[in-house]
Order: C-alpha cells, then structure tokens, then sequence
C-alpha cells in the first residue's frame, strides 16, 4: 500500500525539484549567452556545439506542449501555479522566459551563423 506524502515531504521534494529547474535553465540559459561569445571569438564548433544543446532541450519542451517536464513534476507537490512556481526565478522573468530565451536564441544562432560566414570556415 502507497504511503500518503506529508506536506512536510512535498515540501523538500518540491524545493529539490526548484533547485534542479533553476540549475538546468542556468545551464541552457548559459548556452545562449555563450553562443554569440564563443562565436565573435571564432568558436564556431563551440557555438554549435551549445546551439545543438540548447535545440535539444527546445525539442524536449516542444514534445512536452512547450512545458518542462519538471514543471509536471513539480505540480504534483503542490496547488500553486504561478509562473514560477517549480523554479527560483523572479514572476515576470518565469512568465516571459521562454519569449525572452528564445528570441535570444535565435539572435545568438544568426550572430553564429553569420560569424562563420565571415571567418569562412
């Protein structure tokens, strides 16, 4: 028989959850601002190196109806659904993350891409 979870338990398990949601997001967050640094430094295969890993984590978020899988997780530990309430972001950066990361994705993947153009490699 399944034992009930105490709040106390859903409460670590869902500040765990926050931790790994905001350590991974740092990660790919990282790699956007990193492409267009490792490619004016002429690290093209760094670039797409971090370009391909963060076009991972945007099919994962793609084929999970543009939500993290930590987000349902997450939601199994607690009622609240602010925006950002499975990671330790600030509300207004948890609601506009993934307009704000994606249009810096794309910028940081044209800025790769025509920094390769112009080294000729």
């Amino acid at each position: 028989m399944a034992r009930a979870i105490s709040t106390g338990d859903k409460g670590a398990a869902l500040r765990r959850i926050k931790r790994w949601h905001t350590l991974v997001w740092a990660v790919f967050a990282g790699c956007i601002l990193a492409m267009p640094l490792a490619s004016w430094r002429g690290a093209h295969g760094t670039a797409a190196w971090l370009g391909l890993l963060v076009f991972a984590e945007v099919l994962v978020l793609a084929l999970n109806h543009w939500r993290c899988p930590l987000t349902r997780l997450a939601a199994k530990y607690t009622d609240d659904r602010r925006a950002n309430f499975d990671i330790y972001l600030p509300l207004w950066l948890a609601r506009n993350n993934q307009r704000i990361f994606g249009a810096l994705y794309v910028l940081a993947l044209g800025y790769a891409l025509l920094a390769w153009l112009r080294d000729g490699t």
